[in-house]
């Protein structure tokens, strides 16, 4: 019978991934994917990976009553997995975590660039610009990215001063916050009209001294940390660029020099 073409992992598994270019009923998906399990099962196979677009939606019931289940799920396609040993298992879980960046941003005069939300938890308080860090992005450039968006601010990537991790947030996933500091090149304010009320270089003392922010044992301690990076007692970790071991694929090492 006729089986699905599969890419063989380095785990004992395969990876289908079907094409939203060929169009295919329920009926004949649903029989080709009984005979692929049982010659799979044959070879000794363990994971079963399907990648679905999202133009074959209408595959998922029959997938998911020979045993699959989700695995996770992006804009355009669905992951499905099974696993064929009668043993618990070891397929990697789904990406646990988030990450986002806080920029603490100094001028010469001492002055900490804050901005107020329209809307979220944060409103009616001055913060620092904040994001989430994009699929594929580095820490470093995200922070650049965020607050320039929001402040118009271009800066230059200094270094990571502290970062938090917390859990049961987004979508129930596990969070890291990276509170990163740059260095501005210009000066002149045009803020983000979406989200951002208002925008302005304000005294880091002032900016610390908020009784909102204070309310916040989380936020004070990151105000400890700006206040003693302002007078040179606080050195954080710089992004040194570096190659991985295995794929030679660039990425940053953030290290304290």
């Amino acid at each position: 019978m006729e089986i699905f073409e599969a890419t063989e992992d380095n785990y004992g598994g395969v990876t289908v991934n079907m094409k939203k270019e060929e169009p295919m009923d329920s009926h004949k998906f649903h029989t080709m994917l009984m005979a692929s399990i049982s010659t799979w099962r044959q070879k000794g196979k363990k994971g079963i990976w399907i990648k679905l677009p999202i133009e074959l939606a209408h595959l998922v019931e029959a997938a998911v009553k020979e045993g699959f289940w989700y695995h996770h799920a992006e804009a355009t396609y669905l992951m499905l997995v099974y696993w064929i040993p009668e043993t618990p298992h070891t397929l990697p879980a789904n990406a646990s975590h988030r990450v986002g960046i806080g920029a603490l941003v100094l001028n010469n005069n001492g002055e900490v660039l804050v901005v107020k939300e329209k809307s979220g938890k944060s409103t009616g308080i001055w913060k620092l610009p904040t994001g989430v860090v994009e699929e594929g992005e580095d820490i470093c450039v995200a922070a650049i990215r965020e607050v320039q968006e929001e402040t118009g601010i271009e800066t230059e990537f200094i270094e990571i001063l502290a970062f938090r991790q917390s859990h049961k947030s987004f979508f129930g996933k596990s969070d890291l916050f990276f509170i990163c500091m740059l260095k501005p090149l210009n000066f002149t304010i045009h803020k983000q009209n979406a989200e951002i009320e208002e925008a302005q270089w304000m005294a880091i003392e002032e900016y610390s001294a908020q009784p909102k922010l204070n309310k916040s044992e989380l936020s004070k301690n990151i105000a400890k940390i700006c206040l003693a990076k302002k007078d040179n007692e606080y050195t954080g970790f710089s992004a040194v660029l570096t190659t991985t071991g295995l794929s030679a694929k660039n990425c940053y090492l953030y290290s304290n020099k």
